[in-house]
């Protein structure tokens, strides 16, 4: 393994890390809708567990109201359960062919408690970025020690992973912050 097989290797898992945390973000509710607020939101259908994004197209009419148009109409209610039984906090009102939600606005309390989730899980995804950054430098070191690269390169190469490291990591804060404001706007 050469030195930019590392760095790539380190770069490419940095990145899917950042994709998790904009995933974990999408699902966090804020005064508006969005379709990927149901991204989570799994339905036994016929059995299986299938994403409600497979079984429905989810719009938004208005700036606090999702649509779901279920395809099937036999799993109208299965997909109420499934909503009803996540962790969302939302209420589906249908009509046995269409389901609406209507999200509350969120309460001052609920607000700052939305801004402590999202810096907990960009915590979580700089834990997830620093181990990898670990991991890239074990992978260094060991180059250095089996005389693949020398002392200097190693010191050299180690300063590059912590540089894209603290790429990743600023760009997690930048989406902290755009979060937190989205969570704060009333």
């Amino acid at each position: 393994m050469a030195i930019e097989d590392v760095f790539e290797d380190a770069s490419e898992r940095m990145g899917k890390s950042v994709e998790a945390l904009r995933r974990e973000f999408a699902v966090i509710r804020t005064g508006r809708a969005s379709p990927g607020l149901l991204d989570s939101v799994q339905v036994s259908y016929y059995g299986t567990p299938t994403p409600l994004n497979q079984l429905a197209s989810i719009t938004v009419p208005e700036a606090r109201v999702l649509l779901i148009q279920v395809w099937d109409r036999g799993a109208v209610g299965d997909v109420e359960r499934a909503i009803l039984a996540s962790d969302l906090g939302l209420t589906p009102n249908s009509d046995g062919e269409v389901i609406r939600i209507t999200l509350p606005v969120l309460t001052e309390e609920r607000r700052r408690e939305l801004v402590k989730v999202v810096a907990r899980k960009t915590e979580d995804g700089h834990v997830a970025v620093r181990n990898i950054r670990r991991g890239a430098i074990d992978g260094l070191r060991k180059l250095e020690k089996d005389g693949e690269i020398g002392r200097d390169d190693g010191r050299r190469a180690q300063e590059r992973v912590q540089k894209i490291t603290d790429e990743y990591i600023g760009e997690m804060d930048g989406l902290r912050r755009e979060k937190e404001a989205e969570v704060l706007e009333v």
